[in-house]
């Protein structure tokens, strides 16, 4: 493959059946060949939050994956990969898959379900660590957010199931509606604490939450349905206790936007790693 091949550019929205809603992904299946300027160019030119890219193909149902937000390569993205997948499930057929992402192996099956495919990606192990007092007052200022808006039930971590987020919880559903953030103030703290996304979240019920996720570093405003963000809030969510050891939450996300999602996030006992799923449709 030379360079100035033009490889085929899938497009995809993931978490939705509706081609309006969910989050869009742009998805090459044959990246062989692509350098990383050539990969950046290509997400830079969809202008999507994330694109995927098969870069090889290791065995039956295996591939190498690499992701790319318009600005910068990200180690793990939800939402691309259940595209990815997908793509493949419409082009080979639903089944078992096994992705190998720079933050490790992320296995995805997809089954029909009617006429729906569904995806589910598995995290890798995820971890959740505390998050600074000073990093979580230049957050609270980034955002324009006092103290007193956040949710005291659901106290702010870091949270990584591929990629680093920061939680944090509203207090109520008008302050999660209302985001309008310094986008150069949060970037440059996203970047010193090499955090993905902010993870935003409202709780509605036990097992329902509303999220947003502000991805300056990604060089959008915010992204409309995040995947990797959710297997980390499902390690949140099972580190402080707000969610049995065996659970299936639901997060809904994107509405805000005009794109509306459902991710759904499964724990399953005696196993670290968390579950996403959710489906999606070809754009055009």
């Amino acid at each position: 493959m030379t360079h100035d091949h033009r490889p085929e550019v899938l497009r995809y929205t993931a978490f939705s059946a509706d081609p309006a809603g969910g989050n869009p992904a742009g998805v090459v299946l044959d990246a062989a060949g692509l350098d990383e300027q050539r990969m950046l160019a290509i997400a830079a030119e969809l202008g999507y939050s994330e694109s995927a890219f098969l870069t090889e193909r290791t065995g039956e149902g295996a591939y190498t994956i690499r992701y790319f937000s318009p600005k910068a390569e990200v180690p793990f993205c939800g939402h691309a990969t259940v595209a990815t997948a997908l793509a493949l499930a419409e082009r080979d057929g639903p089944g078992a898959l096994e992705f190998t992402t720079p933050a490790g192996p992320v296995p995805v099956s997809v089954v029909r379900e009617g006429g729906t495919l569904l995806a589910t990606l598995t995290s890798v192990v995820p971890h959740v660590e505390e998050a600074a007092a000073a990093d979580l007052a230049e957050a609270l200022a980034a955002l324009d957010w006092a103290a007193a808006d956040l949710d005291p039930a659901l106290p702010p971590r870091i949270a990584y199931a591929g990629a680093r987020h920061l939680v944090l919880s509203a207090a109520t559903r008008e302050r999660l509606a209302d985001l309008d953030y310094d986008f150069a103030r949060l970037e440059a703290l996203m970047r010193r604490l090499d955090l993905t996304t902010l993870q935003l979240v409202w709780r509605e019920g036990p097992e329902v939450f509303h999220v947003r996720d502000p991805f300056p570093v990604g060089g959008v405003v915010e992204d409309p349905g995040t995947g990797a963000a959710a297997a980390a809030f499902g390690a949140y969510a099972r580190e402080l206790g707000l969610a049995p050891e065996a659970a299936v939450l639901t997060l809904h996300q994107g509405a805000d936007m005009g794109r509306p999602g459902t991710l759904t996030v499964e724990l399953r006992a005696g196993d670290p790693r968390v579950r996403v799923s959710g489906t999606g449709t070809r754009i055009g």
